[in-house]
Formats: structure tokens, sequence, C-alpha cells
């Protein structure tokens, strides 16, 4: 490709050309090096098979930047984890600790790794009756910022359709507590559910399969 194209540049050209791929091959270097640590917990391109850590494959960079800028500025819980594989697999971190270990640039590069993946949701047991009346529930709270059944990157507000249900659980709980922050206009939605319209909404997210 290389040998082909420069029999049509100047060398100048060709020398921006070879520049350029370096620097590319340098950045996926470096991304590389940067996501390697999640796997341990998040799994494989960010597909977690442990039901209490979330998938974030797929999820827009805006709202993975966002949400390392919370655990950063430590506005969400940060409970300690023991990282479950690789060569750290024992030790226990936190993400408040790993956020603040990065800088911008790499929060930027993992961000857009990780929205690059496809999102694979979860397999995993659903009561059917429940998730019939969580699309209720959705419907009626949810679904103008979580769109299409809360399947939608593209909303910027995080993949809720086929995550794990221990973990949506969790989510949901921090909320209730107030340990979570969250939009004004989310916070009078969520304010009206009760807990079984919640236990509902959790069944509905994890019927998409």
């Amino acid at each position: 490709m290389i040998r082909y194209v420069s029999e049509f540049l100047s060398p100048l050209c060709l020398a921006v050309v070879l520049t350029a791929a370096g620097t590319a091959n340098v950045l996926a270097a470096d991304v590389n090096e940067l996501v390697e640590p999640c796997a341990g917990c998040h799994g494989k391109d960010g597909v977690s098979t442990e039901s209490d850590i979330p998938i974030i494959a797929g999820n827009s960079a805006t709202y993975i930047i966002d949400t390392m800028v919370s655990f950063k500025d430590e506005e969400r819980p940060c409970e300690e984890t023991e990282i479950l594989d690789g060569p750290r697999k024992g030790e226990k971190e936190d993400m408040c600790k790993i956020a603040a270990d990065l800088s911008e640039a790499d929060t930027k590069l993992i961000a857009e790794h990780f929205a690059g993946k496809p999102f694979v949701r979860a397999k995993q047991e659903f009561d059917a009756d429940k998730a019939k009346l969580g699309k209720g529930v959705h419907d009626t709270s949810c679904k103008k910022c979580h769109e299409n059944g809360g399947s939608s990157p593209d909303d910027d507000a995080g993949i809720l359709a086929g995550q794990w249900i221990p973990y949506l659980r969790d989510q949901f709980e921090e909320y209730a507590a107030d340990e979570r922050p969250m939009p004004k206009k989310m916070k009078t939605k969520f304010e009206k559910l009760n807990e079984t319209d919640i236990e509902n909404l959790v069944h509905y997210y994890a019927s998409f399969q």
C-alpha cells in the first residue's frame, strides 16, 4: 500500500502519510495498554460476565467520560472490588482511584475504545410478567431519556436493555439512597416510583437478550 501511494506522492506528502500511519499505530498501542487492566473486571472488550459488574462496551463515549468524571470527583460510591483476572488477579481496586489516575486524554481514548465495541446483552433469567409491567413503567417514566427501551447509546444515558440484573438493582439502590447524583428531570420521575415499579423495570431491561 505504501509503495503504491509513494508513486503518486511527493516525498513531503509521503512523509506526512508515513508519520500519520506511525502516529495511528502508537495511539493504538497506547489504547491497548490503557484498556488492558479494564478486562480484569469488565471482561474482554468491556463485556462483563460478572452480574454485579456492568457491561460497558457499546455505551457512548460521552456517557463513559461522564461516568469516569463522576468517579474521579467521588460523586458515586467507590466500593473496593476484587480484580477477577489478569496479572493483578485477587488485588483490590476501586473506580475512584482508577479514574483519578487517568488524564483527560487517556479517559477520552478509553471511552472511544469501548464505545466502538458492540454491547453484548447479558443472558440471564427474568420474570416475564414483571418485565411486561416494567415496560409500562419505562414508557411512562423513562423512555424520554432512555430511548428504544433503554437500548440506544445515542441518548448518552447508558444502555440499560440487556444489562445485568444485580448491577441494575445496585444502581437503583444508590439512587434511592441519594448516593449517586441524577439529573433533575430524572429525580422527579424516580421519586414517584415504588419498590415494585423498580423491580419490574429491572426485569424489563433484563428481558432484552
